[in-house]
């Protein structure tokens, strides 16, 4: 199973709808499907044009490694030569900070990931997971 573009859009919308809610600076979000490849990505007005890298660090990190934001954050403050290694692997791509969370299919196979950045990135994870869960499937922050 993949994230089909029309999930992919309800889960920018609904992770949108919930910064909004929670009255959270402008938010960036973007899907990868499995291999790390954008499916979708909006940025909100006033957000800052860097934030897609930003948001796709996130995300690459956590579908990549197979581990959300949190867990890379905790390696990566465990284990900072680890993370640092990582991250010349994959060119500096990785943002191993929560806000990079895991998109799992109802048989809880990864099929990608979502980013999210703009505020802090606890908030970050909140607006991702909740846009996943609008979605139908599961996220792991």
């Amino acid at each position: 199973m993949a994230i089909s573009l029309r999930e992919a859009r309800i889960i920018i919308e609904k992770a949108l709808d919930k910064g909004r809610a929670l009255e959270l600076k402008p938010l960036s979000v973007v899907v990868l499907d499995a291999g790390g490849h954008v499916q979708a990505f909006e940025r909100e007005d006033g957000a800052a044009p860097g934030r897609f890298a930003i948001a796709r660090g996130k995300a690459y990190g956590a579908v990549m490694l197979g581990m959300a934001g949190t867990a890379q954050m905790a390696r990566a403050e465990a284990q900072g030569y680890f993370m640092a290694a990582v991250n010349g692997v994959y060119g500096g791509q990785v943002v191993p900070v929560p806000g990079g969370v895991l998109v799992r299919d109802t048989n809880g196979t990864v099929i990608g990931a979502v980013g999210v950045t703009g505020d802090s990135s606890d908030n970050d994870a909140i607006a991702a997971l909740s846009g996943i869960e609008a979605a139908g499937l599961a996220g792991e922050i």
